[in-house]
């Protein structure tokens, strides 16, 4: 066995323990050893990237236990893509967190910061059913906190109702595996997947019944339409670099139907087309309800929240028929999606620092670093809006191509390329908003508009955070940093622009392994020689 396997899970769950027990009230030492921690994930993911690509499944069996009795951990290309993407996105992430100063508002941040990346990275790894549902409330418990980082009411209700939801999210999950054990006698998914293929037609109700459960679940975790209503409150009051983090959290959900609609449940299976019959209608109202808000919204932070949504729909556009074509389209539109996203919720949180934490669309007086921070609006709207040169307008062409002879092709054209209308509207009015019409008036402040300020719609405020936590904020931001982080993100688009076409070979290949399920039958369950009976 590779013990380097296991490594994504240990890693950030030792540093996390110890910067609880050792370095609590020390934010220096704190933000040295948590960023030497999430740099060690970064070369643990690329080499196990490096060792996936040869094509081999690889199996941890933790205390070298005999599969399906002990725990195992599987690596296969996809899990190594994740778990790369899951490293880069958390380690430039982090670095804006110190750059801003939002570490600075709780003595947990670095501490949940690592325990979130432990839940990510297992759910990744495992290959058990039952261990999914415990690194999700891993990574689940440690978002919570950080999603309350720094306080404020709003952010504290939107924290509450972000925890109700998941909680009766993780009991149909519980209800889900019971079903399915109760029908198959196994948790373990390369076991499901031999176990549903011998299974006689007249007695999968109940395997169906579970099926079911999970793709709700998983919905709900990846917020596909209509179990998407937990997303706009929670990412929009969530700190920036929070936010920017979730943008891979919600790919968890995807992951986790992708993993189990193509090993345990393939079409061929006893379960037959279920998961399509559900999944693409709802991809298609999750991308129209995503850009419509876009367009529609007055808030710049949940116009970043349904952007992410409208990203979701068009991944799950891409994934739902499970073909060849359409996994890797998918794939490819996940990485983007998940740098965009991240990108562009940094960039929103730049933007709401330098107005004094508004982050309604209206006018205002030009703010500090307009020039630097419009074109960074600029580029990331073009990256989520899916326009050329980046890489969403490829991954985008992916996705049509690969749903060119689908039945469905014609609302799935129609609402990819109406609704992408829609999102260049909705940036371009933001953008006009923030920074073109916003020199037209007078710089002194409270002067928000030539008839005077304009409140904000509702009973809800129009700033997230006290006006006391902003300036401590600000005084303890490296500009700097922050700037450097976001176009680490954005280069990062550009590289995945410049290299599509070995990209796209790579996830081609993974899409293909993802398809053999008896490679997974035969690495878990049957090659276990050595392992303890």
């Amino acid at each position: 066995m590779n013990h380097w396997i296991i490594a994504p899970v240990l890693l950030p769950a030792l540093m996390g323990a110890l910067i609880i027990l050792w370095m609590r009230h020390d934010l220096f030492l704190q933000r040295v050893f948590g960023l030497i921690a999430t740099g060690l994930l970064l070369f643990v993911s690329i080499y196990l990237l490096w060792l996936a690509s040869d094509g081999d499944v690889r199996v941890y069996r933790l205390g070298n236990w005999r599969a399906p009795f002990g725990i195992v951990l599987m690596l296969d290309r996809l899990a190594a893509i994740m778990l790369t993407l899951t490293s880069i996105l958390a380690l430039v992430v982090q670095l804006y967190a110190f750059g801003s100063g939002w570490d600075r508002k709780g003595w947990h941040f670095h501490a949940l910061w690592q325990f979130q990346l432990m839940g990510i990275g297992g759910a990744f790894l495992t290959g058990d059913a039952f261990n999914l549902f415990v690194f999700f409330e891993v990574l689940l418990i440690a978002s919570y906190g950080l999603m309350i980082h720094g306080g404020g009411p709003m952010r504290l209700r939107a924290g509450v109702q972000y925890i109700a939801y998941n909680l009766a999210g993780s009991t149909l999950f519980l209800g889900a595996l019971g079903a399915i054990y109760a029908a198959t006698g196994t948790l373990n998914m390369a076991d499901l997947a031999l176990r549903v293929a011998e299974m006689s037609p007249d007695d999968t109700a109940l395997l169906r019944t579970g099926a079911v459960l999970l793709m709700l679940v998983f919905a709900v975790k990846a917020a596909i339409f209509p179990l998407h209503f937990w997303l706009p409150s929670t990412y929009a009051n969530a700190p920036g670099p929070t936010a920017a983090l979730f943008a891979i959290m919600s790919k968890v959900g995807v992951y986790a139907i992708i993993r189990f609609f193509t090993l345990v449940f393939p079409q061929d299976s006893v379960v037959e087309t279920i998961a399509t019959d559900l999944l693409l209608p709802a991809a298609l109202f999750t991308l129209a309800l995503g850009q419509i808000a876009v367009a529609g919204t007055r808030s710049l932070t949940r116009m970043a929240a349904y952007a992410a949504i409208a990203s979701i729909g068009t991944l799950m556009i891409s994934v739902a028929r499970f073909s060849p074509e359409g996994l890797s389209a998918g794939l490819y539109y996940m990485i983007h999606s998940t740098l965009a996203t991240g990108a562009l919720f940094l960039v929103v949180d730049l933007i709401a620092a330098r107005r004094g934490g508004d982050v309604w669309l209206r006018l205002r007086p030009a703010i500090k670093n307009t020039g630097i921070v419009s074109a960074l609006f600029f580029t990331t709207a073009i990256a989520i809006a899916g326009l050329p040169p980046l890489s969403g307008f490829i991954g985008k062409l992916l996705i049509l191509d690969a749903t060119a002879e689908d039945p469905w092709m014609g609302w799935i054209w129609g609402t990819i390329l109406i609704t992408s209308l829609f999102a260049i509207v909705g940036f371009g009015r933001a953008g006009s908003m923030l920074f073109w019409k916003s020199h037209t008036l007078d710089p002194e402040p409270g002067n928000d508009t030539d008839e005077g300020p304009r409140p904000a719609p509702g009973p809800i405020p129009t700033k997230l955070d006290t006006d006391e936590q902003i300036q401590d904020v600000a005084d303890s931001a490296s500009p700097g940093l922050a700037f450097t982080s976001v176009f680490m993100l954005l280069g990062c688009l550009a590289m995945l622009t410049l290299a599509a076409g070995p990209v796209t070979q790579y996830l081609s290949d993974t899409t293909t392994q993802m398809l053999t399920p008896q490679l997974y039958i035969e690495s878990v369950i049957e090659q276990q020689e050595g392992a303890r009976p």
